[in-house]
């Protein structure tokens, strides 16, 4: 064996130590959880919603089920069902309403920085429409769907906390926006500490409660709202 050989063997061998040392840097930055919320307006409730957020392979799904109470006329049924890196960029979203007779379903394609929605409202022609971000990591808000606040909070870095700007994207809206979320001192509840974020966009101004990783609350005051875990 060859002097030169054998030195590129020793260093790979060194190499491998070295890696092994070494802590391996985690990507994943979401949580497993799963519940059910209560909405909330004057302390009535409008709606609720049961939730999974879990690993799935090499990544994520988001799924989530709400019943919205109108003050006439049926009830909306929403799903969807939210794929991402554990790093928090969409990669997949699929939703769907229903409210008696009329319905609409619709799906999104995430491809560095583009979302491409494809819609169909009462089985009708499909809609196509592109949005653009600056970056992939876009934070999906959609209506009536309060755990995709949770996964906010998982995008939200409490190591550096102060306010920290998320592009978002509301699709049953199909409008696109920024949003400010900045860390609050805690506050007790219940007996607990639990951890603030307030949530600030152009036309809206939401509070998170956080008992660790679980999102517990969601409060609207301008609506006189509240959303509450069970």
């Amino acid at each position: 064996m060859s002097r030169s050989l054998r030195l590129v063997q020793r260093y790979a061998l060194m190499l491998g130590a070295l890696l092994w040392l070494v802590p391996a840097a985690s990507a994943q930055t979401l949580a497993s959880d799963k519940g059910k919320f209560r909405d909330m307006v004057n302390g009535k409730q409008v709606g609720s919603e049961q939730f999974e957020i879990e690993p799935s392979g090499g990544d994520w799904v988001a799924r989530g089920t709400s019943v919205v109470k109108a003050a006439q006329g049926p009830e909306t049924h929403i799903t969807s069902s939210l794929k991402l890196h554990s790093d928090g960029t969409p990669l997949h979203y699929e939703w769907t309403t229903v409210a008696g007779p009329k319905n609409a379903t619709a799906s999104i394609d995430f491809d560095n920085g583009t979302a491409t929605i494809h819609l169909q409202v009462n089985g009708g022609k499909p809609f196509t429409q592109q949005f653009f971000f600056k970056t992939p990591i876009i934070a999906i808000l959609d209506d009536n769907l309060y755990h995709q606040y949770a996964i906010l909070a998982d995008l939200y870095d409490w190591s550096k906390k102060g306010q920290q700007s998320f592009p978002v994207l509301i699709p049953q809206e199909m409008t696109p926006g920024t949003i400010t979320v900045e860390a609050l001192d805690p506050e007790d509840r219940g007996g607990k500490s639990l951890q603030r974020l307030r949530v600030h966009s152009q036309d809206l101004e939401i509070t998170l409660y956080l008992d660790g990783k679980r999102l517990v609350r969601i409060a609207v005051p301008s609506a006189n709202a509240e959303i509450v875990r069970e």
